[in-house]
């Protein structure tokens, strides 16, 4: 019995919406500044068999862009939410289909008893089409920058240990995905974004003053600011990023036709359940 469990087991780690080649010539390259979200759902709509324009995609979306060159506090508040939001990719899906597509966010923060590959199999062969929400600041190989934003990617597949996403089309551990997939909703500014904006004039207080977001005055991103400004004045750099809140959650967003037994599973699908 418990061998039949292992190949059981084994071949529930497998699913493919798309080969690599399929994926090659299929996906959507970014179609502008902070759309990855918009880009990923172009590939969503052609993998149900929706065709839509790039750029109706984006209008869909309503993909929000960097104000930068805002003062310090109004540019902060853009890159909060800049790009998409998982809410804002279901909307748009749903409006560029005209209905004909549904998508259901799964959270995955905080963490959740669940095995990722296997639970991803399970919908794709089903014929559902997932959008990892992930912050991209989270497991950063050693050497390399810190990414300066969250990304949205579509997975066209998953293996043992592995998932397949587009946009870069990239076959990525499973263990790091997972963790990008499971992180508090802030973001790292780095030091250089946030001092060539600080100016004489600059009201840093009204960065606590964020009525709408009480996570503004709790991360005390003004606190931040000024400290990382009395380093630059006594030349002990220490602060390499301001932390301000993300409108983003981390976590899978899965797209399937409405009117099919598959869309109401969606809709009807339990929160995966927390650790």
């Amino acid at each position: 019995m418990e061998s039949g469990g292992d190949e059981e087991e084994s071949g529930a780690e497998e699913a493919m919406l798309w080969s690599i080649q399929e994926a090659l010539e299929r996906q959507t390259l970014q179609i502008g500044a902070s759309a990855c979200g918009a880009t990923a759902v172009v590939d969503v709509l052609k993998a149900l068999g929706v065709d839509v324009a790039p750029e109706e995609a984006d209008r869909c979306v309503q993909t929000r862009l960097r104000r930068n060159e805002s003062p310090l506090p109004d540019y902060l508040l853009s890159r909060s939410e800049a790009g998409a939001t998982h809410l804002q990719l279901i909307a748009g899906a749903e409006e560029a289909s005209k209905g004909k597509v549904i998508g259901r966010f799964f959270h995955f923060y905080p963490h959740r008893r669940v095995k990722l590959v296997p639970w991803l199999a399970r919908w794709i062969r089903k014929g559902s089409v997932p959008i990892a929400t992930m912050n991209m600041q989270l497991v950063v190989p050693e050497g390399e920058e810190v990414p300066d934003a969250w990304h949205h990617q579509l997975i066209f597949g998953v293996a043992p240990t592995a998932v397949f996403m587009t946009n870069p089309l990239d076959l990525v551990n499973e263990r790091e995905v997972h963790q990008r997939l499971c992180s508090e909703s802030v973001l790292l500014i780095r030091r250089e974004d946030v001092l060539q904006r600080l100016t004489p004039d600059c009201c840093l207080s009204s960065l606590s003053e964020c009525k709408s977001d009480p996570r503004w005055k709790a991360l005390d991103v003004e606190g931040q600011v000024r400290q990382m400004v009395l380093e630059e004045e006594q030349e002990q750099v220490k602060l390499t990023h301001v932390i301000i809140p993300a409108a983003y959650s981390s976590g899978i967003t899965l797209f399937a036709r409405r009117h099919s037994e598959l869309g109401q599973e969606l809709l009807n699908a339990p929160e995966l359940p927390v650790l």
